[in-house]
């Protein structure tokens, strides 16, 4: 058994060996899409049920012919809605269509530009899934007071953002994703504003749980070659946060020190 087979990401009770999480959006084709998934080493592949076809139109093509539910848990996620009773609604479909499926990513959204979270739908959404028995995953902000009310509420991951989605300006406020960890008794997983693999590496080396991404890979030149870049960097990240960097010092210290050698 590999090093990265002991160290699983657990989410509602269900082990993971990939700590990287991907999205379906944005790709050229479905053979691209598939191409892309695989490569990344992603066992959890979230959905926009709101955006793409999972059987809810016959005759269309059908995104689970090349991200099987046999070999991937499919999240399916609530993009494009604005408000609890749309996010709640999506839930229930992506249920049905995939034969009682509750693991799910809630996102409710404040508006078209930013695609900043609406925190109070959010947090009416979840309150309703949860009653529900769904396994939210929730996208919030990097408020740590919010996470930790989501938590709170029976959430079985908070995915605060990096930054905006789509956006690939990486973590631009890691002090408080450090708070929301310090405090969490659940997975943290950065969600959103991933650029490129260093980006990914440094949310793991943080500690963050696992990253979701979707737009670094999709929208690369060459996105097959990236979804492998961002595997490597989040096994490299994570090995990183487990092995303890070095300490860092004002002034340098020598690789090979003098004491004890002869003069």
């Amino acid at each position: 058994m590999s090093e990265q087979n002991k160290d699983p990401l657990v989410i509602a009770g269900k082990s993971y060996n990939s700590r990287l999480l991907v999205g379906t959006g944005k790709y050229k084709d479905l053979e691209e899409t598939g191409l892309a998934i695989a490569a990344s080493g992603a066992e959890i592949v979230t959905v926009a049920v709101r955006r793409t076809n999972i059987g809810q139109n016959p005759g269309e093509p059908n995104l689970l012919d090349v991200v099987s539910p046999d070999r991937y848990t499919i999240l399916p996620n609530t993009a494009g809605c604005y408000n609890a009773a749309d996010a709640v609604r999506t839930c229930k479909l992506a249920r049905e269509l995939l034969d009682g499926h509750d693991l799910v990513k809630l996102e409710v959204l404040g508006d078209q530009k930013t695609l900043y979270p609406n925190i109070v739908e959010t947090l009416k959404a979840c309150e309703e899934l949860v009653k529900d028995n769904f396994k939210v995953m929730v996208y919030t902000n990097d408020d740590p007071i919010v996470a930790k009310q989501l938590e709170e509420m029976g959430c079985v991951a908070v995915m605060p953002l990096g930054s905006l989605i789509g956006s690939g300006l990486g973590i631009l406020n890691p002090h408080n994703i450090r708070i929301i960890m310090e405090e969490a008794k659940v997975p943290i997983l950065v969600d959103a504003g991933v650029g490129t693999a260093s980006d990914a590496a440094v949310a793991m080396e943080m500690g963050c749980e696992g990253v979701l991404m979707n737009t670094a890979i999709a929208a690369a030149n060459n996105p097959i070659l990236m979804a492998s870049a961002m595997k490597k960097a989040i096994e490299a990240g994570r090995e990183c946060f487990l092995a303890g960097r070095m300490p860092r010092k004002k002034y340098a210290s020598a690789s090979s020190p003098l004491e004890g050698t002869i003069g």
